[in-house]
């Protein structure tokens, strides 16, 4: 076959549209992982009826009072392991259009999100953080690509929060369900549940703000540092930092931090986040 002459520029000037073709091809999805059952239409229940005890077993076996996880325990354990199953396959029989209190959704949506969260860490351990799994374009992200079946429906982690947790109007979610890391709230070291909902979530999120890392006041300056997740999702607190302020007062430690906060006073800026694993034996290490 004879040579083709291509001239430099010539060659210049396709490689220049060659490259925008290159960086708009579409992402590529991670692979999917299903976890829990797809039961049949016919055995599906309501929420209310369904029982988180399993879970508040596991979470008292493995979790401390500061909400850091003996995942090295949990995942050296098959039988824990089937039992974190066992659970999330009983999620799975809850229908989500059968009639159900507020309350008890919370308390389900909250569970379903801590223990898939859970099941996927333990599927990547030893791991540092949950970053490392999130993969922005191209592999697996823990948080869309992990699907849990519940009344035969998939729901990523991402849905739980966004599409349906946030939009039950309870802005304490967001000191309850827990993505693993540092920063985040304390995993609860017992199950939620419709009977002692608003206990729990008053108790966290006092604990949160209780927390340096999530609440800092300067008096003189009247300046609160609060967590990022303050910031990521301020809306849901209020229409504005003033009201926003006065949303979160109430779980502030008694002091000037609360007395202006209830007032809607203070500027604001937010704390760094701690993507570090929420791990027992990483916190045992920084003790020493």
């Amino acid at each position: 076959m004879k040579d083709t002459y291509v001239s430099p520029l010539l060659f210049a000037a396709l490689a220049t549209f060659a490259i925008p073709m290159v960086l708009t091809e579409p992402c590529i999805a991670g692979n999917k992982v299903a976890v829990g059952t797809n039961v049949p239409l016919s055995r599906q229940i309501s929420i209310d009826q369904v029982d988180h005890g399993d879970w508040d077993t596991l979470l008292k076996r493995f979790v401390d009072q500061n909400g850091n996880v003996d995942y090295r325990s949990w995942k050296q354990s098959a039988a824990d392991q089937r039992a974190l199953d066992a659970y999330l396959a009983q999620l799975s029989s809850a229908n989500p259009n059968a009639q159900a209190s507020l309350a008890g959704k919370l308390a389900f949506w909250i569970n379903a999100y801590n223990a898939v969260t859970i099941k996927g860490i333990l599927r990547e351990y030893p791991t540092s953080s949950i970053r490392n799994h999130t993969a922005k374009l191209i592999g697996y992200n823990i948080w869309d690509d992990l699907l849990l079946t519940v009344g035969g429906k998939s729901y990523s982690l991402n849905q739980m929060e966004h599409e349906i947790l946030r939009k039950m109007g309870e802005p304490r979610i967001h000191f309850a369900i827990v993505c693993a890391s540092i920063s985040c709230p304390r995993l609860l070291n017992e199950a939620y549940t419709a009977d002692k909902l608003e206990q729990q979530l008053t108790m966290n999120s006092r604990n949160f703000f209780a927390n340096q890392r999530n609440l800092r006041f300067d008096a003189s300056r009247q300046h609160f540092q609060l967590s990022s997740i303050l910031e990521w999702f301020g809306e849901d607190f209020g229409a504005n930092q003033a009201a926003q302020l006065r949303t979160i007062a109430p779980y502030f430690p008694q002091g000037p931090a609360q007395q202006f906060a209830s007032q809607g006073r203070g500027s604001v800026s937010y704390l760094d986040y701690d993507w570090g694993l929420n791990d027992q034996a990483t916190a045992r290490t920084a003790r020493r």
